[in-house]
């Protein structure tokens, strides 16, 4: 039909992340999720997320969007329990 807009994409509600850091214990990754990316990884480099990412400079090593928070934490817990995945992103970000 004529003089129809197209609908704009609704932009993801959620993301989920992985921050990878290195620090004299080694390389450590994170998972957690958030509705700001930016916002969130300026928050743990500035000291003030989750206690276990104080005192390192992260950065993101992946990130993937979701419809909706629900899906993004479900995902998260998926994630934070696949140690393979996260040795995986580990080891493509060393090369």
């Amino acid at each position: 039909m004529a003089g129809r807009r197209a609908r704009k994409p609704k932009p993801p509600a959620a993301f989920v992340y992985v921050l990878g850091a290195s620090g004299k214990d080694g390389f450590k990754t994170y998972v957690g999720w958030t509705t700001d990316l930016a916002a969130r990884l300026a928050a743990h480099n500035a000291g003030k997320g989750a206690r276990s990412t104080r005192g390192r400079t992260w950065t993101l090593l992946y990130a993937e969007p979701h419809k909706t928070r629900s899906a993004a934490m479900s995902r998260e817990w998926h994630l934070k329990r696949d140690r393979e995945f996260r040795k995986a992103l580990r080891s493509n970000r060393a090369a």
